[in-house]
């Protein structure tokens, strides 16, 4: 691997460039899926696949991602990880059957989960918590205009040229911010690294999951950000299935709750050196919990329409935008000594989590939203109950 060229201290764009990228093969897909059935004669279950399987692959992949990061550093797997990303986008645009489809979605995952871990990690090497919390939303509010446009530009692509140009496009935004980082990102880990021995990444996860403190944050952001999960396995049925929208309709109500989150974002950059990462979670995720009782109420008296849909999740993904950049600067922060390892571990529990939510929301949608509400609402129920748990646990003495 051949040396890094310019700063070693790689710039906010680039972090942001970098960690958008397995966001936005996640979102840019979505509204081609509920015609996927048709395309390749199959049933929505095993469509859902392409959906389940790529939050799977990126939470399974951050068991290893963290930890070779920690040992070799963060460009080589920076460069690596992209490299994976671009060729399963190449894989499922070339995909004739969907299990050829959902094995490029696997690739394809295991290559944009480099992007989400290590944009966490180097933020977290290079700044204290408070500060890293700010910085985390500053990314996260940038970089989720990647996600919010995906859903707006996959539909229309689908409907101008048809499923396969979504995967087009993040193939080409996988190349152009491979080539740039191979030019100007620089080595944030400072050391120690960590030895070649399978051993140690063994011992480094056993020690994450002997602190409190590390379960406490990482249950909270994975249960909190489950909410949002459940969503994305079951809004473009309903939106779609259930409601008679089309896939372009679904991407653009998409935008409401992206704009709220960028908006939760922008508070906790603003907010989250005067009052501190602990307030900022208990807002966000109380605010979970409104949305949650949003969605339940007008789904047993009125009924959903898209709007009241699409803001009940807008009102959790503000939620979210307070509590899952502190949550998470919290959780990577907890052992200076292992940040890959923890960056890897907690955003595997999260995907795991966000996986299994997506599923179920499938598994059980038919002819109602019911069970897309109730998961969501009790996701978020439960993001709030460990946050406070938690919360008088660390205060508890020693």
């Amino acid at each position: 691997m051949p040396p890094a060229k310019g700063p070693s201290r790689p710039s906010l764009l680039l972090l942001i460039a970098l960690a958008a990228s397995g966001p936005m093969a996640l979102n840019m897909f979505m509204p081609s899926m509920p015609g996927m059935v048709a395309v390749f004669n199959t049933d929505y279950g095993t469509v859902q696949l392409t959906l389940t399987l790529y939050l799977t692959s990126m939470a399974v992949a951050q068991l290893f991602v963290g930890p070779l990061a920690d040992r070799f550093g963060r460009r080589p797997v920076v460069l690596w990880g992209l490299g994976t990303y671009i060729l399963g986008s190449v894989l499922c645009l070339a995909a004739p059957t969907i299990e050829a489809l959902i094995a490029g979605r696997v690739v394809q995952a295991v290559g944009g989960c480099a992007g989400l871990v290590m944009g966490r990690t180097m933020v977290r090497d290079l700044y204290d918590l408070d500060k890293a919390a700010k910085m985390m939303a500053y990314l996260t509010m940038v970089m989720v205009v990647a996600p919010i446009l995906a859903p707006s530009v996959g539909g229309l692509l689908d409907h101008a040229f048809g499923w396969w140009a979504g995967f087009a496009v993040v193939g080409l935004y996988g190349l152009v911010i491979l080539a740039v980082l191979f030019r100007r990102l620089g080595e944030t880990h400072k050391g120690p690294f960590m030895g070649a021995d399978p051993r140690q990444m063994l011992a480094s996860y056993g020690a994450l999951l002997r602190l409190r403190r590390f379960h406490h944050h990482t249950w909270q952001i994975s249960l909190s950000s489950a909410a949002f999960f459940a969503f994305l396995g079951g809004a473009p049925y309903v939106t779609i299935n259930l409601m008679g929208r089309t896939a372009a309709d679904y991407g653009l109500y998409f935008m409401i709750g992206g704009v709220a989150y960028s908006l939760g974002n922008f508070l906790t950059g603003r907010l989250a050196e005067r009052l501190g990462s602990a307030r900022l979670i208990g807002l966000g995720t109380s605010a979970g919990v409104v949305g949650g009782a949003w969605l339940t109420t007008f789904h047993l008296t009125a009924g959903l329409t898209p709007l009241t849909l699409f803001s009940g999740m807008a009102i959790i993904a503000f939620g979210n935008g307070l509590c899952l950049p502190t949550g998470t600067a919290a959780a990577v922060g907890v052992d200076p000594s292992r940040i890959g390892a923890a960056a890897g571990l907690s955003g595997f529990i999260q995907m795991a989590l966000g996986s299994a939510a997506s599923s179920l929301v499938g598994y059980l949608l038919h002819d109602t939203a019911g069970p897309l509400v109730a998961v969501m609402t009790a996701t978020a129920v439960l993001g709030l109950a460990v946050h406070l748990v938690g919360t008088w646990d660390e205060k508890r003495p020693s």
